[in-house]
C-alpha cells in the first residue's frame, strides 16, 4: 500500500477528504467491510445513506467504537456538527485505549477545523498527537501535529486586526496624549 492509486486524499489546506477518482471509490463499495462502506458512502456524498447504515451497524455492534467514529464522520460530512460532536463524545467514552482516544481527538479536531474553530481544533490536534506518540504511533502523531500547525496558521491568518487599538493610537497622535 506504499503507493496507493490515490483515489482520494486529505487536502492539506482544508483537512477534508477529497475524491480524485470517483469510479475507483465507487468500485470499493463492492469489496469493503461494512464500516469502510459507511466511510466510502460519506466520501461519495451519499451522507444520509451513510448515516442510516452507520446507525444500523451501531445498533448491532458489541464494541460500538468504530461504528461511532464512522457515524460521526458521516454527520460531519453533512455539516451536522452538533450530531457529530455528540457521537464523538460517545466515542471518547467507548475508546478505552490511548490509541483510540487519539483517533477520536483527531476527528474532533477535523470537525472543529470545519466549523472554523481553528484554535480549538489546534488544541485537539495537539492532544491527539501526544496520545498517538504515547501509543507508539509516530506517523499518526506527525499527521496530527501537521494538522495542528495548519489550524494555527489559518487561525493567525483569519484574525481581524484590532481596529480599536489602531483607532485609539491614531486618535492619541492627533490629541498629543
Amino acid at each position: 500500500m506504499e503507493h496507493q492509486e490515490r483515489i482520494w486524499f486529505v487536502d492539506p489546506g482544508t483537512l477534508r477528504d477529497v475524491v480524485v477518482d470517483r469510479d475507483a471509490v465507487e468500485a470499493r463499495l463492492e469489496e469493503c467491510t461494512d464500516l469502510e462502506r459507511v466511510w466510502v458512502l460519506s466520501l461519495l456524498g451519499r451522507g444520509e445513506e451513510a448515516v442510516s447504515e452507520a446507525q444500523q451497524l451501531l445498533a448491532a455492534s458489541e464494541d460500538p467504537f468504530r461504528a461511532l467514529l464512522v457515524l460521526a464522520y458521516a454527520y460531519q460530512r453533512l455539516y451536522r456538527w452538533r450530531d457529530a460532536a455528540q457521537v464523538q463524545e460517545r466515542a471518547l467514552r467507548a475508546a478505552r485505549t490511548t490509541f483510540r482516544e487519539a483517533q477520536v481527538r483527531h476527528q474532533i479536531g477535523r470537525r472543529l477545523f470545519d466549523e472554523g474553530l481553528h484554535l480549538a481544533a489546534a488544541a485537539e490536534f495537539e492532544w491527539a498527537a501526544d496520545l498517538f506518540k504515547a501509543a507508539g504511533r509516530p506517523r499518526a502523531a506527525l499527521t496530527s501535529y501537521r494538522a495542528k500547525e495548519r489550524a494555527l496558521k489559518v487561525h493567525r491568518q483569519s484574525r481581524l486586526p484590532d481596529w480599536k487599538e489602531r483607532y485609539y493610537q491614531h486618535e492619541d497622535s492627533h490629541t498629543g496624549a
